[in-house]
Order: C-alpha cells, then structure tokens, then sequence
C-alpha cells in the first residue's frame, strides 16, 4: 500500500515536472533539464511580422514613422508601432547612407549595427556598434526621435 502510494506520488510528481519542461513524453523514467538560452531579446533578429520600437514610445515612434514617410517611402500607418513597412523604410534610409544593404524590414544586429552607426555620426550614440540593441542604443535612438517633427 505505502509503495504504491509512494509510486503513485513519483509517477504524478514526474508528470508534472514533464508538463512544466513541456514534454509530457519525457516525463517517464527520467527528467532531463536543459538549461535556459541566456540570449539577450536585443540581439535576437525580429521576424519579418514583429513589431520593434527599440524602446521608442508610441509618440515617438510616430515621429519616426512620420519623418519616414516624408523622406523614405514610408506608406504604413502612423501608428507608433514600427513594424515591418517602417524598418523597411529605415533600411533605406540606412542603405542610402551605406550602413546596410539589407531592405527586409527584419531587425536583427546589422540593422541595429547600421542604426547605431547612423546615430553616431548625427551626435546621437557614443557607445559600441555592436549590433546590440542595449539601453544606450535605445536612449540615442529615442533622443533623435525626440528632434523630429510631431507633423
């Protein structure tokens, strides 16, 4: 009686601790725990669908939208969610000044790469060009966003 109670509580304990890893098939006789991804959001390149305001507000994202849609063939709302049209814009922009080549509205490090480049040489960013989306990059970025008309 004691052992399979004692089985029964190792069976559902086993089970449980499969379902939290996300394999109930891995929950029989073993666990395997395997570690985390310690890869920072920030240097993880966005699918061509997400939306990326690298720190930006709505209202500033607006403004990026806007002074991309004046300059850079931005035809997407001006929703303050940049989104795949908006990077597509901005890679232009990039492009023109010859940071990147890449127009795929994707942002992933040469597109943060080409972005902090852009922001250094316009006063904006001190920091590494790393391709690395940090707290540094997003302040500068918000700073230049903070200069562009709300119309």
């Amino acid at each position: 009686m004691r052992s399979s109670r004692l089985v029964k509580a190792l069976a559902t304990a086993t089970a449980l601790a499969g379902i939290t890893t996300g394999s109930l098939a891995a929950s029989g006789t073993a666990i395997a725990v395997t570690p985390e991804r310690s890869q920072s959001a920030a240097s993880v390149p966005a699918s061509a669908t997400e939306v990326v305001n690298l720190g930006l507000s709505t209202s500033q994202a607006k403004r990026v939208q806007l002074w991309l849609a004046y300059d850079w063939g931005y035809t997407g709302a001006l929703d303050g969610l940049l989104g795949t049209a908006s990077w597509q814009a901005m890679q232009r922009l990039l492009r023109h000044y010859g940071y990147t080549d890449a127009i795929d509205g994707i942002v992933g490090p040469k597109t943060v790469k080409a972005l902090q480049q852009f922001l250094r040489n316009n006063g904006f960013y001190s920091g590494a060009i790393d391709g690395i989306a940090g707290s540094g990059t997003k302040a500068a970025f918000a700073a230049f966003a903070n200069t562009l008309p709300m119309d």
